[in-house]
């Protein structure tokens, strides 16, 4: 499994978000944060951007929803063009089903823990999908500081994945940047979301092949990569 770099547009121009989409052509994936006001205290956008965006761009968008009652409205950002559609299990009444639901559409299903969300009571979920999100900050706002007691749990993740055998990918979001990138590649991550570290910098895509380099040579010395 290669590193991959998923900007995340919630720190682009809003008002210029093909622009932006362009800006970070290298990207792996073009992160979206989808926030409605209650499960979180902030809003961005919903459907109708994102299927805009989709129009727009060649990136597959990876939609982080961010929102209450997502067994009701994740089926629909696959149907706006999202290839990659992440929910909260803090949210989801049913999990396994909903992940079906969004494979069933054709889209890879992912499921996020919040901080204060252990792992290891949905291990046996873990075969249902197709890519885990770790949060590194508490969600709802970017440019937040890296939480590094979340490194453990980072930890944890990958030897389950390992311990079952699974092609999944284990994706970190919230104050990943240069200073914190190669922490969590040492830890077991692969996909890197990155908000103000790729939006902030005066080149995007430059500052996106820094940070797959940084997070490569992590990978390449990670106890975890090696075959056993």
């Amino acid at each position: 499994m290669s590193v991959q770099i998923n900007p995340s547009i919630l720190s682009a121009d809003f008002a210029r978000l093909a622009d932006e989409a362009e800006a970070v052509r290298g990207a792996d994936w073009l992160h979206v944060d989808v926030m409605d006001n209650h499960f979180v205290p902030n809003l961005t956008l919903g459907v109708p951007v994102v299927e805009s965006l989709a129009r727009a761009t060649d990136t597959p968008l990876d939609c982080h929803l961010m929102i209450e009652d997502p067994d009701r409205w994740a089926p629909q950002y696959v149907e706006a063009g999202a290839s990659s559609v992440t929910f909260h299990v803090e949210a989801a009444a049913a999990p396994v089903r909903l992940a079906r639901e969004i494979r069933a559409k054709g889209a890879r299903a992912s499921m996020a823990l919040k901080p204060a969300t252990p792992i290891e009571p949905f291990e046996d979920l873990l075969p249902e999908l197709d890519m885990l999100l770790i949060m590194t900050v508490e969600p709802g706002f970017g440019g937040q500081a890296f939480l590094d007691i979340m490194l453990p749990k980072i930890r944890r993740t990958r030897e389950l994945i390992k311990k079952h055998g699974l092609q999944l990918w284990l994706q970190v979001d919230g104050g990943v940047s240069a200073a914190t990138i190669e922490q969590c590649a040492d830890a077991g991550a692969d996909v890197f979301v990155a908000g103000s570290a790729v939006y902030g910098a005066e080149d995007p895509a430059e500052a996106v092949r820094a940070l797959r380099a940084q997070a490569e040579s992590a990978t390449a010395k990670a106890s975890w990569a090696c075959d056993h």
